[in-house]
């Protein structure tokens, strides 16, 4: 008996097959989280494993202003009359950890001549698993330094006066870094009266009062950035800018 010959597969259907066969084993082990990395919208959420299959080397970087960044800070950070040139500046991308430990997408504006230092910074923060709660872009409060220090919020450069003065911030170079500023507040004290700011963090003034926001002399933070070169203003002696490191 003459047994039959098992018929191939005809090509009409043997390509799409092995279309979805390439696609679907091209996305074994791929973590979700990946794509959120390829986005990067500063605040979200995103996991080790998606980190390890980015690679963290893409996740701390500085790099010239992309368009859509700057216009969203044409206005509100970047005023009118801002005396720093756009190709001064960089844009970095950072990852930073909040007090559950959750791995959060940053993003920051500094100075050139800081980027590479701020990066370095951040990158062994990320390490050492120091607590940033937020890190956007202060143009996501219109600029505005008081909603940005409310919101706990840590960032660099925002081109304004220092607040009660015609002197004109650190922040505008892109020299000074915030750092979880809402407990971490500036506290002046003239004539008797202190003023707090943010003033939402007046009670970490006192700064016996814990969190795990706090930052204090010796901490990881205090020494990376003093390490670098940055001076703190916790050291200050008439203004004590316990959230404030600057060049």
């Amino acid at each position: 008996m003459v047994k039959p010959t098992p018929q191939l597969l005809s090509p009409l259907w043997t390509l799409p097959l092995l279309l979805v066969l390439l696609t679907a084993f091209s996305m074994v082990d791929v973590p979700v989280g990946v794509e959120r990395l390829r986005q990067w919208q500063a605040g979200t959420v995103v996991d080790e494993r998606s980190v390890a299959a980015y690679g963290e080397e893409h996740c701390f970087v500085a790099m010239d202003i992309p368009d859509s960044i700057f216009q969203c800070m044409v206005g509100k950070t970047y005023r009118k009359g801002c005396s720093i040139a756009r190709s001064d500046l960089r844009y970095l991308r950072l990852l930073h950890r909040d007090a559950k430990g959750r791995i959060i997408l940053g993003e920051m504006v500094c100075h050139r001549s800081v980027a590479e230092d701020l990066t370095a910074i951040f990158r062994q923060l990320y390490h050492e698993r120091y607590p940033i709660e937020r890190m956007r872009l202060a143009d996501v409060y219109d600029g505005d330094d008081n909603r940005s220090m409310a919101a706990n919020n840590t960032s660099c450069f925002n081109f304004r006066r220092v607040q009660g003065s015609t002197r004109l911030s650190a922040h505008s170079r892109g020299m000074a870094v915030d750092i979880n500023p809402l407990y971490n507040p500036c506290v002046r004290t003239r004539n008797g009266r202190t003023s707090v700011q943010p003033e939402a963090g007046r009670k970490y003034a006192d700064r016996t009062r814990g969190s795990d926001y706090r930052l204090l002399r010796g901490d990881k933070c205090h020494r990376l950035f003093t390490a670098h070169g940055f001076r703190w203003g916790g050291d200050w002696r008439t203004v004590k800018d316990y959230q404030h490191f600057e060049k």
